[in-house]
């Protein structure tokens, strides 16, 4: 029985990164795997990145000069 409880403590990281991530709009599964790997520090990275949930992804934006170059064509 308390080996039980040891697995669900140490289990509370990865759950909270994945349940984070899935409300930012990202993959629950992708984060909780990789704050196997690297506990804190991915709830960390998390903590920074954008929210993704209600904006459109636009992609790159191109530099200048390739922009030029396309207009020339």
């Amino acid at each position: 029985m308390p080996e039980l409880l040891l697995l669900c403590v140490m289990l509370i990281p990865q759950t909270v990164a994945g349940v984070y991530a899935n409300s930012m709009g990202k993959s629950f599964w992708f984060w909780f795997f990789i704050s196997f790997l690297i506990p804190i520090i991915s709830l960390i990275v998390l903590l920074f990145l954008d929210n993704d949930k209600n904006e459109e992804r636009k992609g790159y934006q191109l530099a200048d000069h390739v922009e030029k170059k396309d207009e020339l064509k």
